[in-house]
């Protein structure tokens, strides 16, 4: 019995040890398995908010991102994995540094310096760079501060953010409990930090990008375009903006350098935040800048309802101002023109309606409204042909025509008028001008009616006019072509540019044209003002003989030496 009984006890023994063992194991393995579930949803917990935050990058910001947008995103979604008393951000501006703190539990100002001072040595430390002197923008937000708290900075991390490898502003997680952060919650918001750079940075390329090919858009504007943030920092100043106030040679330009030129004439930093503030469009009356006009247009800038800043352009206005002065110089002379003629009529038809005259005066009244309704009927008709002209209307009927008896046959037409001022008209031809060449013979006879008529009208007694044709081969110079013809006038620039044409010349030894008048005389308005026209006329006809010419495909020039004569030119190609 009581070796049976020992052989029992030995046996309970063994299994009680057994169990015991294999419950522990079982136990640790139940331990084991706790903890990886609880790993688990910690991992999961963490994955879920990286997820949350980088969608929330994602879909709130889109084109907008930047690094102040992500600093607080991130800042306002800690609370959800982390706890803390204070949570910060610095962001490097170029000539400032902003500085935000959360406050999520009541702490002191002694508390927030102290972090603001932390924050600053690790910048200063790893840009090695020195920010005693950097202006601080700051910042808290959240629970009110406590002065009474004795709670020092027990425990801290930095977070750099970094966008295409440059350092531009740092996150900071503090409290007050010592050792209270471990490298989980450490590795995680830096985690989450380097994620979002990594979009912030993908997407700065985009960006960029497309900015540059904006810029060259913008750069390549007649237009000066000046864009600034909310910050008045400026963002874009393309070439003309830049020649518009003198900053050619200027590389760092702010908006206090364009307000110190503008001056007086426009408080530009009051109309800015005007336009920003008001979301309204500022348009500004003329102002002169040096030698030019412009008018300065500010206009607010915003991306989903968000301001961004404003962009202000300066339109160049003087040509606007030149051509309409020109217009007004050219409608008064329009009126005067039309006014001497009218005049005279009214007068002799006076003079004959209320006096008694002889034969022989009522025929130089007659003659006298005669030519006074002539030069009318002139005017009238040049401008109805600019009109036509500026229409779009204006049609040529081509066909094959002999230019040499085209020539001789308005000499003939201006000889008596040639030859009741003392001048004498002639023609000139090279050898191997072509007897039949394709263009529109009554408006090329309209050509030399104008060009001849001006000739005489501004060639002194015993002078002479010579209309000069030859024919120009593609790549030979003008003035040897015309030596080989005999040919003597004006034309100093050696031409070789121009295809195989027909070239017509009306060279007179008159009066001559100052030469700063010369590239004017083919403008309908600007010629007004020329001495072209000091004895009378409007200069229309030239820029008509422009438009006659320029539908043919050839060119017209001319050339003069001031109190010796002038030469006018014109081609017509040759098919």
């Amino acid at each position: 019995m009581t070796i049976d009984f020992s052989i029992e006890i030995t046996i309970i023994g063994i299994i009680f040890v057994t169990v015991a063992i294999v419950e522990f194991f079982i136990f640790r393995k139940n331990r084991k398995i706790e903890n990886d579930l609880v790993k688990r949803e910690e991992d999961a917990k963490y994955k879920m908010y990286e997820i949350t935050i980088l969608s929330e990058l994602s879909d709130k910001i889109g084109y907008s991102l930047g690094v102040q947008n992500v600093i607080e995103i991130i800042t306002g979604s800690l609370r959800d994995i982390i706890d803390y008393d204070a949570v910060s951000y610095m962001l490097l501006l170029p000539e400032k540094i902003i500085f935000r703190v959360y406050i999520e539990k009541p702490v002191s100002h002694k508390f927030i310096n102290n972090v603001k001072q932390k924050m600053l040595d690790s910048v200063s430390a790893l840009l090695k760079a020195d920010f005693k002197n950097t202006k601080i923008e700051e910042t808290s937000w959240g629970t009110v501060t406590d002065d009474e708290s004795n709670g020092q900075v027990g425990s801290f991390f930095n977070i750099p953010l970094i966008i295409s490898g440059k350092i531009v502003g740092l996150l900071n997680v503090a409290d007050t409990r010592v050792g209270y952060y471990k490298e989980k919650e450490i590795a995680t918001v830096n985690g989450i930090a380097q994620q979002a750079d990594l979009a912030v940075t993908r997407l700065q390329k985009v960006v960029d990008s497309e900015n540059s090919k904006l810029n060259a858009m913008v750069a390549s504007m007649t237009d000066g375009v000046v864009m600034t943030d909310m910050d008045n920092r400026m963002i874009v100043v393309n070439p003309a903006a830049r020649k518009a106030l003198g900053f050619e040679n200027k590389s760092d330009l702010s908006i206090s350098d364009f307000a110190g030129k503008l001056g007086i004439k426009l408080d530009l930093r009051d109309k800015i935040e005007e336009s920003v503030r008001l979301e309204k469009v500022f348009i500004s009356d003329e102002i002169s800048l040096g030698e030019s006009f412009f008018q300065i247009i500010i206009s607010p800038v915003k991306d989903n309802w968000k301001n961004l800043g404003c962009v202000i352009v300066f339109r160049d206005i003087t040509r606007e101002k030149e051509v309409e002065r020109i217009k007004e110089d050219f409608t008064s002379m329009i009126v005067h023109e039309l006014r001497s003629p009218l005049d005279s009529i009214k007068k002799m038809t006076e003079l004959m309606r209320v006096s008694q005259v002889n034969k022989a005066k009522r025929e130089e009244c007659f003659q006298m409204i005669y030519s006074s309704s002539s030069d009318m009927l002139e005017l009238i008709n040049n401008l109805l042909d600019i009109a036509k002209i500026e229409a779009g209307k204006f049609e040529l009927a081509k066909q094959k025509s002999d230019i040499k008896k085209i020539i001789e046959s308005r000499i003939l037409f201006f000889d008596i008028a040639a030859k009741d001022v003392k001048v004498k008209i002639s023609s000139q031809f090279g050898k191997d001008v072509p007897d039949m060449v394709e263009f529109d013979p009554h408006t090329i006879s309209e050509v030399l009616n104008n060009l001849i008529s001006n000739a005489i009208k501004f060639t002194k007694e015993n002078g002479s006019v010579v209309v000069q044709a030859l024919l120009h081969k593609r790549g030979e110079g003008l003035q040897k072509e015309a030596e080989d013809a005999g040919i003597n006038w004006f034309i100093k620039n050696d031409i070789t540019d121009i295809p195989d044409s027909l070239l017509v010349a009306v060279t007179d030894n008159g009066i001559g044209i100052a030469p700063d008048q010369i590239n004017k005389l083919f403008n309908k308005f600007v010629q007004a003002k020329s001495t072209f026209v000091q004895k009378g006329g409007t200069g229309l006809g030239l820029a008509i003989i422009k438009s006659i010419i320029d539908s043919h495909g050839g060119i017209v020039g001319a050339g003069s030496i001031e109190g010796q004569g002038s030469t006018f030119y014109f081609t017509l190609p040759i098919s």
